[in-house]
Order: C-alpha cells, then structure tokens, then sequence
C-alpha cells in the first residue's frame, strides 16, 4: 500500500482514493457594469457549467453593476452574488470565499477572461498534490496593444516550499487559486491589502501566510487567464507601479513582522534595496513605515486583534474609499 507523509505531522499515512474536488470561481467588482457583461459573456463559455459555482462580490458600487449582475443570474448553474459595501479588495475576497462552497476557490479580475479549461487546469494541479495550498498561472495579454504589465509569461512550473521568499507579482490575484481549508487557517486575505484599500499586495499577503502555515505553493502554467487591462501608455503604467511598490514595501515589513518569515525576507529585501532605483526603494520604505504605523494604531484601539497577521475584519477599517480598477 502506498502512503504519504502528513503536511503537519510528518506521519507516514495510508494513501486513499482521491476525492473529488469541488470548485467556485470568485470575482470581484466596483462600479464597471460594462465591463461585467463582457466578463459574463466570457464566463458562458467555459465548458460543463455544472462543474463549477460562480461567485460575483459588488463591491460597493454606484453605477448599475448590481443590475448588470442580475440580469446574468439566471444564465448560470451555480450563481452566487453577495454585496460588500466597504471598498477594498482583500475585504471583498473575504466576503467572495466565505460565501462559496468549493474545496477549492479559484480568484479572477473582472477585466480577466479564463481559457476553456482554466477550473479543470485548477483542479488537476491540487489533485495531483495534496499538499499544494495555493495554485497560480499563466497570464497574457487579450488585447495585445495594451502595455505588457500586470502579466505573468513563464512556461515552465515551480514548487514554492513552505516558508520561502515570495516575490510579488510572481503569482497575481488574476489568476489564483487556494483550497479552502488553506484560506480558513490564516483567516483569509488582509483587509487593509488590496486595490481599493491601502497597500495593492493582498495575493501575495495570502500566499506568504498559507506558505509560513506549512503548504506549498505552485506556479503552474496549464491554468491560463488573459487580462484585458487597457492601459496603453507609460504614464499609465507607471502609476500603477508606483502602487505596487508601495504595496511591495507593505508586504515585506509584514512579513518581517512574522517570526516565521522575519530572516528569508528581511535579506531578501535588503539584498533588494542594494540593486533597484532610490525611488522605488523610498516608496517600500514608507508604505511599511506606514503599515506598522496603522498596526500600533489597531493595537491600542482594538487589543484583541492579532494585527501583526492580520486576518479579516481584525484591523481597522479601509479609510480609502477610491474605486480600483482589478489588475
């Protein structure tokens, strides 16, 4: 008889049949109905509609999204819609996770367009190791005279061991994927992370977390999304960078923060610093200063939270209330 080896214990453990994994696909959204129908009309295609729940979060918008959102309802086997009115990425993930059922829950943008095979892609990687707490691949340009940011081209898969340095970017929000159980124990993604919020780094935030748990992570390039992002100019895309940096900066004094992960990142980002430009670094430096600032100020008003990693609704409140466009 075959046997494995616990994830926590380290037991040899007989192996059984694999079950069947169950999957739902969660989108959030704010104030682009347009944009919406043509991410429904994407989502119509894929094949077995059966095999998969959709989740749709309105993240608190104004325009006519909701209506948008329920004129597709009835189009889909499994619909699942549910409104967060407080904007902010990681917070609308939350709110899209705990309202699915799938073991596995899989991440998209609403600017983003799955292949044909994308969930089953999905599925495989995780049944393939049971091990694997977080999947992610490839993505690529729908439109290809948009500015080639926010895309992840590499061909070939890699392992991410438990408590390894993660690179941000390297596994995006468009195109991840975690089991559910994985998502429970760190309390799901950080409400002051993501687009909307404070810092733009909730995916790689959650990765960390469920790495530092003791799972692997996967780059896996068979599950496949194309991102239709729109930008076109330098202009554009260099805000957006400079969002990511500050994300960046955010995420690294975070998980400095965490006992777990203190030494692999705190080389990593000095050995960082020593290669990029002054800008960028002075960018990461502040947004970290930042969020340990925001971490000693929810420490003091909420004594009970466990800010230093946080999980949903245990740190403060989003003060940004700007709409973000899913990148």
């Amino acid at each position: 008889m075959e046997t494995r080896s616990d994830k926590t214990t380290g037991a040899q453990v007989a192996n059984e049949p694999p079950a069947t994994l169950t999957i739902s696909l969660v989108i959030c959204t704010r104030n682009r109905a347009a944009q919406m129908g043509v991410a429904f009309e994407s989502l119509l295609t894929l094949p077995d509609q059966d095999s998969f729940e959709l989740v749709i979060v309105n993240n608190g918008s104004t325009d006519d999204t909701e209506a948008v959102i329920e004129s597709y309802r009835s189009r889909f086997s499994h619909f699942v819609s549910v409104f967060e009115p407080v904007a902010g990425l990681g917070r609308a993930r939350n709110r899209g996770w705990r309202a699915a059922s799938g073991d596995i829950i899989a991440f998209t943008d609403d600017d983003c367009y799955p292949a044909k095979d994308y969930l089953k892609s999905i599925c495989l990687c995780f049944e393939e190791d049971d091990q694997i707490g977080f999947v992610g691949g490839r993505i690529l340009l729908y439109d290809e005279t948009d500015y080639r940011i926010t895309i992840q081209e590499r061909s070939t898969r890699r392992v991410i061991k438990p408590g390894a340095f993660i690179s941000a970017g390297f596994i995006q929000g468009a195109n991840l994927a975690c089991r559910r159980v994985a998502l429970e124990e760190v309390g799901g993604f950080d409400v002051l992370f993501g687009h909307g919020a404070q810092f733009p780094c909730e995916d790689v935030d959650v990765q960390a977390r469920i790495s530092a748990h003791g799972w692997r992570g996967l780059y896996d390039p068979r599950p496949l999304v194309y991102h239709h992002h729109g930008r076109k100019t330098h202009e554009e895309a260099m805000s957006l960078m400079k969002q990511y940096d500050r994300g960046r900066g955010a995420y690294y004094a975070k998980c400095i923060l965490n006992s777990k992960l203190r030494s692999t990142y705190a080389k990593r980002w000095i050995k960082k610093i020593l290669r990029q430009p002054f800008q960028r670094t002075w960018r990461e430096l502040l947004a970290g200063g930042e969020y340990i600032g925001r971490l000693i100020f929810t420490k003091s008003t909420r004594p009970t939270a466990d800010s230093a990693m946080a999980g949903p609704d245990q740190v403060v409140q989003t003060i940004n209330r700007e709409d973000y466009p899913n990148s």
